[in-house]
């Protein structure tokens, strides 16, 4: 039941912005970033998919996302060059 209210809450946001006549960039801006997130944590399963064979393991959490999400390729290596520097 709570995800049915959930969704209508949405919904209502949504149409009330619709006739007040408000801009939509930022909600624009927030689904760009919530798609890179979601983007990013799939990146880090398949980096931990794949490195497990050779022992790379980087958790999946709201920062290590956002890191791999906005940065990209290179946030990634970031990450597990610093997942490394932290094993030691």
């Amino acid at each position: 039941m709570g995800s049915v209210i959930f969704i209508g809450a949405i919904v209502a946001l949504v149409a009330l912005l619709f006739f007040s006549k408000a801009s939509f960039k930022p909600l624009r801006l927030i689904g760009r970033i919530a798609v890179r997130f979601v983007v990013g944590a799939l990146f880090l399963f398949c980096v931990n998919l794949f490195g497990e064979s050779v022992g790379i393991h980087v958790p999946i959490n709201i920062v290590t996302t956002g890191v791999s999400g906005l940065l990209g390729v290179p946030g990634v290596a970031a990450l597990i060059v610093i997942k490394q520097f932290i094993a030691i």
